[in-house]
């Protein structure tokens, strides 16, 4: 009787720990999508998961609430096709509610090659938010 309590309590708390952690989170990421830019409003222009061949760059947008001022929020680019990772880009979120974009953006003259990418949105260690594309 007693291991199957001092079991409970430890599956309860392995699974209340993490949840408890969401709580004091930083910031919290609403809504978020790979698209070809942002307008002057910094809203998503064309949602895409297939990109033709021949693209050059590509935005994740997002929308966040609740950020502390200055929150530092690492976007990390990664290849799938060939598990290279790319770019790691370090910002700091401006206000409490908002939204925004990161970009990947290939040098003049080269185009992203065909594959599968993903995009980690991080608050420190901890995944917020994960997003797959790909390129024809």
């Amino acid at each position: 009787m007693l291991k199957k309590a001092i079991v409970i309590i430890l599956f309860a708390a392995i699974f209340a720990l993490p949840g408890c952690s969401l709580l004091n989170r930083d910031i919290t990421i609403t809504n978020a999508k790979i698209v070809t830019g942002v307008d002057e409003n910094l809203m998503p222009v064309k949602a895409m998961d297939i990109f033709p061949k021949g693209t050059t760059k590509v935005s994740c947008w997002f929308q966040w609430r609740n950020a502390k001022l200055n929150t530092q929020v690492v976007a990390k680019w990664h290849y799938v096709t060939d598990d290279v990772h790319i770019l790691d880009y370090n910002f700091n979120i401006p206000k409490k509610d908002g939204n925004g974009s990161v970009i990947l953006s290939m040098p003049e003259g080269k185009v992203l090659p065909g594959g599968s990418y993903k995009v980690g949105l991080y608050l420190g260690k901890s995944l917020l938010k994960s997003l797959d594309f790909s390129v024809e």
